[in-house]
Protein backbone atom coordinates (compact mmCIF):
# COMPACT_ATOMS: atom_id res chain seq x y z
CA UNK A 1 0.00 0.00 0.00
CA UNK A 2 1.12 3.82 -0.80
CA UNK A 3 -0.49 6.68 0.73
CA UNK A 4 0.21 9.83 -0.81
CA UNK A 5 0.69 11.63 2.61
CA UNK A 6 -0.83 14.78 1.79
CA UNK A 7 -3.91 13.07 0.85
CA UNK A 8 -4.40 11.47 4.21
CA UNK A 9 -3.15 14.24 6.25
CA UNK A 10 -6.26 16.13 4.59
CA UNK A 11 -8.23 13.36 5.50
CA UNK A 12 -6.92 13.08 9.46
CA UNK A 13 -7.47 16.91 9.33
CA UNK A 14 -11.58 16.53 8.34
CA UNK A 15 -11.82 14.18 10.88
CA UNK A 16 -10.62 16.15 13.40
CA UNK A 17 -12.93 19.02 12.87
CA UNK A 18 -15.37 16.68 12.47
CA UNK A 19 -15.07 15.08 16.01
CA UNK A 20 -14.21 17.90 17.84
CA UNK A 21 -17.33 19.55 15.91
CA UNK A 22 -19.42 16.43 17.27
CA UNK A 23 -18.08 16.92 20.39
CA UNK A 24 -18.81 20.45 20.69
CA UNK A 25 -22.09 19.70 19.73
CA UNK A 26 -22.94 19.25 23.55
CA UNK A 27 -21.76 22.35 24.56
CA UNK A 28 -23.99 24.32 22.35
CA UNK A 29 -27.14 22.45 23.98
CA UNK A 30 -25.82 23.23 27.21
CA UNK A 31 -25.35 27.31 26.55
CA UNK A 32 -28.55 26.97 24.98
CA UNK A 33 -30.57 25.54 28.22
CA UNK A 34 -28.15 27.31 30.86
CA UNK A 35 -28.44 30.59 29.02
CA UNK A 36 -25.04 31.02 28.83
CA UNK A 37 -25.36 32.92 25.61
CA UNK A 38 -28.02 35.18 26.26
CA UNK A 39 -25.61 36.16 29.16
CA UNK A 40 -22.92 36.63 27.29
CA UNK A 41 -24.71 38.69 24.78
CA UNK A 42 -25.07 41.21 27.59
CA UNK A 43 -21.50 42.02 27.52
CA UNK A 44 -18.33 40.80 28.12
CA UNK A 45 -17.39 38.22 30.77
CA UNK A 46 -14.94 36.64 32.86
CA UNK A 47 -15.37 32.82 33.70
CA UNK A 48 -16.84 34.27 37.27
CA UNK A 49 -18.96 36.92 36.33
CA UNK A 50 -20.80 34.64 33.48
CA UNK A 51 -20.87 32.02 36.32
CA UNK A 52 -22.51 34.65 38.56
CA UNK A 53 -24.92 36.04 36.07
CA UNK A 54 -25.98 32.45 35.06
CA UNK A 55 -26.33 30.82 38.33
CA UNK A 56 -23.37 28.25 37.48
CA UNK A 57 -20.44 27.11 38.50
CA UNK A 58 -17.24 29.01 37.78
CA UNK A 59 -14.86 25.63 36.82
CA UNK A 60 -17.49 24.13 34.34
CA UNK A 61 -18.16 27.52 32.75
CA UNK A 62 -14.71 27.99 32.56
CA UNK A 63 -14.05 24.94 30.08
CA UNK A 64 -16.95 25.54 28.27
CA UNK A 65 -16.16 29.21 27.17
CA UNK A 66 -12.15 27.79 26.60
CA UNK A 67 -13.91 25.64 24.01
CA UNK A 68 -16.47 27.98 22.40
CA UNK A 69 -13.38 30.22 21.86
CA UNK A 70 -11.59 27.50 20.13
CA UNK A 71 -13.86 26.55 17.87
CA UNK A 72 -14.79 30.50 17.49
CA UNK A 73 -18.50 30.51 18.95
CA UNK A 74 -16.85 33.09 21.19
CA UNK A 75 -14.40 35.98 21.13
CA UNK A 76 -11.57 36.17 23.28
CA UNK A 77 -9.14 38.69 24.61
CA UNK A 78 -7.96 40.61 27.58
CA UNK A 79 -8.85 37.98 30.09
CA UNK A 80 -12.57 38.21 29.07
CA UNK A 81 -15.05 36.57 26.72
CA UNK A 82 -17.25 38.56 24.40
CA UNK A 83 -19.60 37.25 21.64
CA UNK A 84 -19.58 39.51 18.41
CA UNK A 85 -22.22 40.96 17.03
CA UNK A 86 -22.42 38.04 14.40
CA UNK A 87 -21.87 35.76 17.17
CA UNK A 88 -25.16 36.75 19.12
CA UNK A 89 -27.39 37.05 16.22
CA UNK A 90 -26.75 33.71 15.51
CA UNK A 91 -26.27 32.11 19.22
CA UNK A 92 -28.13 34.26 21.47
CA UNK A 93 -31.85 35.10 20.65
CA UNK A 94 -34.12 32.60 20.35
CA UNK A 95 -36.91 34.72 18.76
CA UNK A 96 -34.46 36.13 16.41
CA UNK A 97 -34.14 35.28 12.52
CA UNK A 98 -31.37 33.29 12.94
CA UNK A 99 -31.26 30.22 16.32
CA UNK A 100 -28.49 27.87 15.64
CA UNK A 101 -28.54 25.75 18.72
CA UNK A 102 -31.83 24.67 17.83
CA UNK A 103 -29.95 22.83 15.03
CA UNK A 104 -27.64 21.22 18.00
CA UNK A 105 -30.70 19.78 19.98
CA UNK A 106 -32.12 18.70 17.35
CA UNK A 107 -29.28 17.03 16.26
CA UNK A 108 -28.33 15.28 19.42
CA UNK A 109 -32.18 13.91 20.28
CA UNK A 110 -31.46 12.30 16.94
CA UNK A 111 -28.50 10.74 17.65
CA UNK A 112 -30.08 9.55 21.09
CA UNK A 113 -31.87 6.71 18.59
CA UNK A 114 -28.46 5.51 17.02
CA UNK A 115 -28.95 1.46 17.81
CA UNK A 116 -32.44 1.73 16.68
CA UNK A 117 -31.78 3.69 13.31
CA UNK A 118 -28.52 1.03 13.10
CA UNK A 119 -31.30 -1.70 13.66
CA UNK A 120 -33.32 -0.57 11.16
CA UNK A 121 -31.08 -0.58 8.55
CA UNK A 122 -30.83 -4.36 8.60
CA UNK A 123 -34.92 -4.71 8.84
CA UNK A 124 -36.31 -1.74 6.98
CA UNK A 125 -38.64 -0.99 9.30
CA UNK A 126 -37.33 2.42 9.88
CA UNK A 127 -38.57 4.26 13.17
CA UNK A 128 -40.94 6.85 13.32
CA UNK A 129 -41.04 10.50 14.35
CA UNK A 130 -43.09 9.96 17.64
CA UNK A 131 -40.48 7.62 19.12
CA UNK A 132 -37.63 9.63 19.05
CA UNK A 133 -36.42 11.66 21.97
CA UNK A 134 -38.26 15.12 22.89
CA UNK A 135 -35.30 16.74 21.87
CA UNK A 136 -35.69 16.39 18.34
CA UNK A 137 -39.69 17.72 18.64
CA UNK A 138 -38.17 20.55 20.86
CA UNK A 139 -35.33 21.34 18.50
CA UNK A 140 -36.89 21.45 15.15
CA UNK A 141 -39.48 23.86 16.33
CA UNK A 142 -36.54 26.00 17.80
CA UNK A 143 -34.42 25.60 14.55
CA UNK A 144 -37.33 26.03 11.92
CA UNK A 145 -39.35 28.89 14.04
CA UNK A 146 -36.80 31.80 13.14
CA UNK A 147 -37.11 30.92 9.94
CA UNK A 148 -40.84 31.14 9.55
CA UNK A 149 -41.13 34.21 11.58
CA UNK A 150 -38.39 36.14 8.93
CA UNK A 151 -39.91 35.12 6.05
CA UNK A 152 -43.08 33.28 6.15
CA UNK A 153 -45.92 36.00 6.19
CA UNK A 154 -43.19 38.40 4.90
CA UNK A 155 -41.84 37.00 2.03
CA UNK A 156 -42.70 33.59 0.92
CA UNK A 157 -46.94 34.08 1.58
CA UNK A 158 -46.80 37.19 -0.66
CA UNK A 159 -45.04 35.49 -3.32
CA UNK A 160 -48.43 33.17 -3.98
CA UNK A 161 -50.25 35.07 -6.36
CA UNK A 162 -53.69 36.08 -4.95
CA UNK A 163 -53.07 34.51 -1.70
CA UNK A 164 -51.81 37.50 0.87
CA UNK A 165 -55.13 38.90 -0.50
CA UNK A 166 -57.22 36.14 0.15
CA UNK A 167 -55.77 35.63 3.96
CA UNK A 168 -56.34 39.04 4.35
CA UNK A 169 -60.11 38.81 3.44
CA UNK A 170 -60.54 36.15 5.96
CA UNK A 171 -59.34 33.04 4.28
CA UNK A 172 -58.76 29.98 5.42
CA UNK A 173 -55.69 27.80 6.00
CA UNK A 174 -54.45 23.67 6.39
CA UNK A 175 -51.12 23.58 8.50
CA UNK A 176 -50.59 20.01 7.17
CA UNK A 177 -47.19 18.38 9.61
CA UNK A 178 -47.13 21.64 11.72
CA UNK A 179 -45.54 20.41 14.78
CA UNK A 180 -45.57 22.30 17.20
CA UNK A 181 -47.26 24.61 15.75
CA UNK A 182 -45.21 27.65 15.20
CA UNK A 183 -46.03 28.03 11.46
CA UNK A 184 -49.84 28.11 12.53
CA UNK A 185 -49.35 30.90 15.20
CA UNK A 186 -47.68 32.93 12.98
CA UNK A 187 -49.75 32.67 9.90
CA UNK A 188 -52.82 33.55 12.73
CA UNK A 189 -50.66 36.50 14.00
CA UNK A 190 -49.85 37.88 10.65
CA UNK A 191 -53.61 37.46 9.12
CA UNK A 192 -56.34 38.54 11.62
CA UNK A 193 -59.27 37.50 9.79
CA UNK A 194 -57.79 34.17 8.63
CA UNK A 195 -58.21 30.83 10.21
CA UNK A 196 -55.86 28.71 10.81
CA UNK A 197 -56.34 24.39 11.07
CA UNK A 198 -53.08 22.60 12.30
CA UNK A 199 -52.76 18.57 11.68
CA UNK A 200 -49.99 16.42 12.58
CA UNK A 201 -49.65 12.16 12.82
CA UNK A 202 -47.79 13.47 16.67
CA UNK A 203 -50.38 13.30 19.57
CA UNK A 204 -48.15 15.48 22.18
CA UNK A 205 -46.68 17.79 19.65
CA UNK A 206 -50.49 18.65 18.78
CA UNK A 207 -50.98 19.10 22.41
CA UNK A 208 -47.99 21.42 22.75
CA UNK A 209 -49.16 23.05 19.47
CA UNK A 210 -52.49 23.52 20.98
CA UNK A 211 -51.19 25.40 24.19
CA UNK A 212 -49.12 27.60 22.60
CA UNK A 213 -52.00 28.74 20.44
CA UNK A 214 -54.28 29.49 23.75
CA UNK A 215 -50.99 31.11 25.36
CA UNK A 216 -50.94 33.51 22.20
CA UNK A 217 -54.84 34.22 22.56
CA UNK A 218 -55.77 32.51 19.09
CA UNK A 219 -57.60 29.67 20.23
CA UNK A 220 -61.12 31.12 18.69
CA UNK A 221 -58.96 30.99 15.08
CA UNK A 222 -56.32 28.30 15.13
CA UNK A 223 -57.43 24.89 16.02
CA UNK A 224 -55.20 21.35 15.92
CA UNK A 225 -55.90 17.75 15.63
CA UNK A 226 -54.33 15.01 15.59
CA UNK A 227 -54.16 13.80 11.33
CA UNK A 228 -51.94 11.72 9.02
CA UNK A 229 -51.58 13.98 5.68
CA UNK A 230 -53.36 11.83 4.23
CA UNK A 231 -56.50 12.70 6.48
CA UNK A 232 -56.59 15.84 7.87
CA UNK A 233 -60.16 17.18 7.94
CA UNK A 234 -61.67 19.79 5.70
CA UNK A 235 -61.86 21.45 2.35
CA UNK A 236 -62.15 24.94 0.24
CA UNK A 237 -58.83 25.69 1.50
CA UNK A 238 -57.36 29.36 0.22
CA UNK A 239 -53.86 27.89 1.37
CA UNK A 240 -52.30 24.42 2.46
CA UNK A 241 -48.65 24.31 3.78
CA UNK A 242 -46.16 21.85 4.47
CA UNK A 243 -43.08 23.25 5.56
CA UNK A 244 -40.36 20.73 5.52
CA UNK A 245 -42.22 17.42 6.13
CA UNK A 246 -43.28 16.00 2.33
CA UNK A 247 -39.90 14.27 2.67
CA UNK A 248 -40.74 12.92 5.63
CA UNK A 249 -43.69 10.61 4.48
CA UNK A 250 -43.84 7.41 3.46
CA UNK A 251 -46.89 8.06 0.70
CA UNK A 252 -46.59 11.53 -0.14
CA UNK A 253 -48.31 11.04 -3.33
CA UNK A 254 -51.54 10.23 -0.99
CA UNK A 255 -50.26 13.31 0.98
CA UNK A 256 -50.02 15.35 -2.41
CA UNK A 257 -53.64 13.75 -3.73
CA UNK A 258 -55.36 14.65 -0.64
CA UNK A 259 -53.93 18.14 -0.18
CA UNK A 260 -55.22 18.60 -4.08
CA UNK A 261 -58.26 17.36 -2.44
CA UNK A 262 -58.80 20.26 0.11
CA UNK A 263 -57.56 22.94 -1.99
CA UNK A 264 -60.25 25.51 -3.21
CA UNK A 265 -60.77 25.73 -6.78
CA UNK A 266 -58.24 28.47 -6.72
CA UNK A 267 -56.31 26.97 -3.86
CA UNK A 268 -52.59 27.11 -3.29
CA UNK A 269 -50.55 24.48 -1.60
CA UNK A 270 -47.55 26.41 -0.08
CA UNK A 271 -44.46 23.41 -0.23
CA UNK A 272 -41.30 24.39 1.75
CA UNK A 273 -38.86 21.60 1.62
CA UNK A 274 -35.03 21.38 2.27
CA UNK A 275 -32.99 22.93 -0.66
CA UNK A 276 -31.87 20.75 -2.99
CA UNK A 277 -30.20 19.85 -6.22
CA UNK A 278 -31.78 16.64 -8.15
CA UNK A 279 -28.51 14.41 -8.22
CA UNK A 280 -25.72 13.72 -5.46
CA UNK A 281 -23.26 15.77 -7.35
CA UNK A 282 -25.50 18.67 -6.87
CA UNK A 283 -25.90 18.11 -3.55
CA UNK A 284 -22.31 17.35 -2.43
CA UNK A 285 -21.30 20.56 -0.17
CA UNK A 286 -21.86 21.38 3.64
CA UNK A 287 -25.58 22.04 3.51
CA UNK A 288 -26.16 18.93 1.69
CA UNK A 289 -23.93 17.03 3.86
CA UNK A 290 -25.91 18.24 6.77
CA UNK A 291 -29.42 17.44 5.32
CA UNK A 292 -28.03 13.83 4.16
CA UNK A 293 -27.24 13.44 8.25
CA UNK A 294 -30.46 14.13 9.59
CA UNK A 295 -32.10 12.41 6.76
CA UNK A 296 -30.71 9.19 8.21
CA UNK A 297 -31.32 9.52 11.57
CA UNK A 298 -34.75 10.92 10.90
CA UNK A 299 -36.58 11.43 7.40
CA UNK A 300 -35.93 8.07 5.55
CA UNK A 301 -36.57 5.92 8.75
CA UNK A 302 -39.57 7.45 9.28
CA UNK A 303 -41.14 7.43 5.99
CA UNK A 304 -39.93 3.48 6.32
CA UNK A 305 -42.00 2.67 9.54
CA UNK A 306 -45.18 4.15 7.71
CA UNK A 307 -44.92 1.56 5.09
CA UNK A 308 -45.54 4.03 2.32
CA UNK A 309 -44.62 3.67 -1.81
CA UNK A 310 -41.16 6.05 -1.41
CA UNK A 311 -38.73 7.78 0.68
CA UNK A 312 -37.77 10.62 -0.56
CA UNK A 313 -35.49 11.65 1.87
CA UNK A 314 -34.57 15.64 2.60
CA UNK A 315 -32.27 16.04 -0.44
CA UNK A 316 -35.30 14.66 -3.00
CA UNK A 317 -34.67 18.04 -5.40
CA UNK A 318 -37.40 19.72 -7.23
CA UNK A 319 -37.71 17.34 -10.00
CA UNK A 320 -38.71 14.71 -7.69
CA UNK A 321 -40.67 16.75 -5.78
CA UNK A 322 -42.61 17.70 -9.19
CA UNK A 323 -43.01 14.32 -10.03
CA UNK A 324 -45.17 13.22 -6.53
CA UNK A 325 -47.01 16.36 -7.21
CA UNK A 326 -48.16 15.62 -11.03
CA UNK A 327 -48.82 11.85 -10.24
CA UNK A 328 -50.94 13.16 -7.33
CA UNK A 329 -53.30 15.28 -10.21
CA UNK A 330 -51.49 19.54 -9.34
CA UNK A 331 -50.93 20.90 -12.88
CA UNK A 332 -48.88 23.89 -11.67
CA UNK A 333 -45.63 23.66 -9.96
CA UNK A 334 -43.65 26.41 -9.66
CA UNK A 335 -40.04 26.96 -7.84
CA UNK A 336 -41.06 30.78 -6.21
CA UNK A 337 -38.10 31.73 -3.58
CA UNK A 338 -34.68 30.09 -2.13
CA UNK A 339 -33.38 30.60 0.92
CA UNK A 340 -29.73 29.00 2.01
CA UNK A 341 -31.76 26.43 4.08
CA UNK A 342 -35.31 25.95 2.17
CA UNK A 343 -36.66 26.04 -1.93
CA UNK A 344 -40.33 27.48 -1.62
CA UNK A 345 -42.76 26.32 -4.00
CA UNK A 346 -46.32 27.38 -5.19
CA UNK A 347 -47.95 24.19 -6.66
CA UNK A 348 -52.19 24.36 -7.56
CA UNK A 349 -54.62 21.72 -9.05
Amino acid sequence: MTLDQGVLDAFLDRFVGDLGATAAAGSVVIGHRLGLYRALAEGPASPAELADRTGTQVRPVTEWLRGQAAGGYVTHGDGVFRLTEEQAFCLADPDGPVYLPGAFLLALGALRAERRITDSFRTGTGMGWHAHDPDVFLGCDAFFRPGYLANLTSSWIPALDGVDAALRAGGRVADVGCGLGASSVLMAQAYPRASVSGSDYHDESIGMAAERAAEAGLADRVRFEVAAATTFSGTGYDLVTTFDCLHDMGDPVGAARHIRDALADDGCWLLVEPTAGDDLAANTHPIGRMYYGFSTLLCVPNALAQHGDRALGTQAGPRALEEVAREAGLTRFQRVLSTPFNDIYDVRR
